[in-house]
């Protein structure tokens, strides 16, 4: 079996929205349109919860913090849920992350 690899996000970062993407949420879910590739992405109620955050804030710590109060989870599975989320959409081009000032 092989490990699972243990995923690790810089938590002291700033995340800034593409202007490109529109986010409508529909039934608990948020569907994403970027408007420069026209490409849909849809994302499910964490992941909804996480991009409601981002856009109330830009500071990734606070953001893993409201988390960590909302849900029941531990903080090594929480910080490697939301790398694996944003190294994903920041792929696509939806946010930026970058180092905190």
């Amino acid at each position: 079996m092989t490990p699972t690899p243990q995923l690790s996000m810089n938590l002291n970062q700033t995340i800034a929205l593409s202007p490109d993407v529109i986010s409508q949420e529909v039934s608990g879910e948020t569907v994403l349109l970027d408007l420069e590739s026209e490409n849909y992405f849809g994302l499910d109620e964490v992941g909804t919860r996480i991009w409601q955050l981002i856009k109330e804030t830009n500071d990734l710590n606070a953001i893993f913090n409201t988390l960590l109060e909302e849900y029941e989870v531990t903080e090594e599975r929480l910080q490697q849920d939301i790398t694996v989320l944003l190294t994903e959409i920041e792929g696509l081009g939806l946010i930026t992350l970058q180092a905190a000032a």
